[in-house]
């Protein structure tokens, strides 16, 4: 089964960005564990979830708007 380079380049951007969030996750996990999540912590990972999905929807919109 061939694969088109379109849809290589699509699969390769969100791998690269899901990778991205979870290693930013981990990050923040490891940064702000101090028996338990504090509430800066907290604010923290709020922050990367919202980035993590401006980022994605920005993403889509460049990938079908250059195809």
């Amino acid at each position: 089964m061939a694969i088109e380079a379109e849809m290589r380049r699509k699969i390769a951007v969100s791998i690269v960005a899901v990778g991205v969030f979870i290693a930013l996750i981990v990050g923040i996990g490891a940064t702000y564990n101090q028996s338990g999540l504090a509430s800066t912590g907290g604010f923290a990972l709020v922050g990367a979830i919202t980035a993590f999905v401006l980022v994605m929807a920005g993403i889509g919109v460049w990938l079908s708007r250059s195809s």
